[in-house]
């Protein structure tokens, strides 16, 4: 099953739809090259045997193979909605398809009746707090020593949104 964005300006060729296991390698391609401590493998296989809301967002780049340049995973809890991961591939960054994959996320929450929304991002990355903030996400506590880092630990940010 496939799903487009709700924007209509996007590039036709983009759409989303959920993850599978088949997509793990594609995705273990992009995770190390965007993140200082990557998730595992076993770290998708597990959500994904959990049940968590996760879609993948593809580039059509011939009539017949599409490549996987986005990511999102999302725990959906009783009336929460948990944003665990949301990545984009390096080289297809600041072309706002973070921002999409997001408000894609807000309305998978939203349609499971979620009243709020949370993730947590490293307190360094600037730019996705700019886009969260953006969004309407507010800050509501540091998580003291959360990430690993190569210098030890990092805080976090706690972020939600209410939706």
């Amino acid at each position: 099953m496939s799903a487009m964005f709700e924007d209509k300006s996007l590039n036709q060729n983009l759409s989303l739809r959920p993850m599978h296991v088949a997509d793990l390698d594609a995705i273990m391609q992009i995770e190390p090259t965007i993140y200082s401590h990557p998730w595992t493998r076993g770290n998708f296989s597990d959500s994904l045997n959990c049940g968590y809301n996760a879609w993948v967002l593809q580039d059509k780049i011939q009539a017949d193979k599409s490549e996987i340049i986005g990511y999102a995973l999302m725990m959906l809890v009783m009336d929460e909605a948990h944003l665990l991961n949301l990545s984009i591939s390096k080289h297809r960054q600041k072309q706002g398809l973070g921002r999409q994959l997001l408000e894609h996320m807000i309305y998978i929450a939203k349609r499971h009746k979620s009243a709020n929304m949370f993730l947590e991002v490293r307190a360094s990355n600037i730019s996705a707090i700019a886009l969260y903030e953006n969004i309407g996400f507010n800050e509501m506590a540091i998580r003291r020593g959360y990430y690993p880092s190569h210098y030890g630990r990092e805080d976090a940010v706690l972020m939600g949104l209410a939706l």
